[in-house]
């Protein structure tokens, strides 16, 4: 399945396309759309809309996964970073994609294992799980990667259950993914450090 994972942003909008059988994940690309704080939001959100249809066609995914806005102690920082989110819901929707919304806790708990990781631990974590052999070069990216991982986690358990796979099985197979996902965090941690 081929998905495209967006991390909605004002000035930062990142995004990523993976290609996955439930198991493996590989990037297809990955990249940034840089908006200037200096323009009107109106023009960014149109830049952000051109710029997502061109990464449609280009890249086809056949799904897309985009992060729920988060809680905000500043109410209009949040209100326009709704605005982005719904362009891009928008567009996707347009574009006939099947669309999954994830918040930054179902994300990171996917990608690391624990919804309060840090970013450096995501982005760590993408590597790993995708096998890329370079580091991503922008949060923002690598945040849009976890968003896709994240999605096809959700599609593949969600298909277990409808296949009549035992509940205790599909969840002793989650278990043991993130025990894996753990064990290498930690393991990459270590070397870091």
């Amino acid at each position: 399945m081929r998905v495209l994972g967006v991390d909605c942003g004002t000035e930062r909008t990142g995004w990523g396309v993976i290609e996955s059988d439930g198991r493996r994940h590989s990037v297809i690309a990955h990249g940034v759309i840089r908006l200037s704080a200096k323009n009107p939001l109106p023009g960014r959100l149109a830049t952000i809309a051109a710029a997502l249809r061109d990464l449609l066609t280009m890249h086809t995914p056949e799904c897309a996964a985009v992060e729920e806005v988060f809680f905000s102690q500043n109410v209009k920082t949040a209100l326009k970073l709704a605005h982005v989110r719904g362009v891009a819901l928008a567009v996707l929707a347009e574009a006939g994609l099947s669309v999954g919304e994830y918040s930054p806790l179902s994300v990171k708990s996917s990608v690391v294992g624990y919804g309060r990781a840090e970013k450096h631990q995501v982005q760590l974590m993408v590597r790993q799980l995708t096998g890329l052999a370079y580091a991503i070069e922008s949060e923002d990216a690598a945040d849009a990667l976890a968003v896709a991982i994240c999605h096809v986690v959700h599609v593949s358990r969600s298909a277990l259950f409808q296949r009549g796979t035992n509940p205790t099985e599909a969840d002793a197979a989650a278990k043991n993914g993130l025990l894996k996902k753990d064990a290498l965090l930690k393991k990459t941690s270590a070397r870091i450090a």
